[in-house]
């Protein structure tokens, strides 16, 4: 998968690839789906969501321009497979999942398999995890009509947002940069399709 899909189609970040040879992405994906876990695309995590395709995770991650000394935000954290690999990339993950289920099976894996930088809890992803901010990346793993200024506003000066900007029809893949007064850089990284980014009821 690391060859055909990712390094062939242009991610070129060594610790990222080498972060995806040490998470087994068949660890995150139900039995019966386990023999198409390291082809390239999306799957059913059930909740009516799913894990992201690897090569879209990789186009995400490898924006984010993480050091090892790194403190990361993870929105959405489903299956736990995108909190799995920024462990590997960075110091300090920070995880957040609305839907109760999936973050239990997700804290589960994270336990089984040592990923122990990892801290996971429920919440409303629009809302972010302040306590622990200013962050050097966040990233979003769910699509918002605009950009989450709340996240935005936890990011450190020349921190990363990357998130799907659009709606059902159509999104693109946008890092926003933090540059202190002079507002947001956008960047624009392609089109993608995502699961809505849902706020939760207050």
């Amino acid at each position: 998968m690391i060859e055909r899909e990712l390094i062939s189609r242009g991610v070129t970040d060594m610790r990222l690839l080498q972060a995806f040879a040490e998470v087994p992405r068949h660890e995150f994906i139900d039995s019966p789906l386990k023999y198409q876990a390291y082809q390239n695309q999306a799957l059913p995590i059930g909740q009516r969501q799913t894990i992201s395709q690897p090569y879209t995770v990789a186009v995400m991650l490898q924006s984010l321009y993480l050091r090892p000394g790194a403190r990361v935000l993870d929105v959405g954290t489903g299956c736990g497979y995108q909190a799995a690999l920024l462990s590997r990339l960075c110091q300090s993950v920070y995880t957040i999942e609305r839907i109760p289920a999936l973050l239990r099976q997700a804290k589960r894996r994270f336990v089984r398999l040592d990923y122990n930088n990892v801290l996971a809890k429920l919440g409303d992803g629009w809302e972010g995890w302040p306590e622990y901010a200013p962050y050097d990346g966040i990233v979003v793993a769910a699509f918002s009509s605009r950009l989450p200024e709340k996240l935005y506003g936890q990011l450190k000066e020349g921190g990363r947002l990357v998130v799907p900007i659009g709606d059902t029809h159509r999104q693109e893949l946008a890092v926003f940069v933090h540059q202190g007064a002079q507002g947001p850089q956008q960047i624009s990284l392609g089109q993608c399709a995502f699961v809505p980014f849902v706020e939760t009821p207050a």
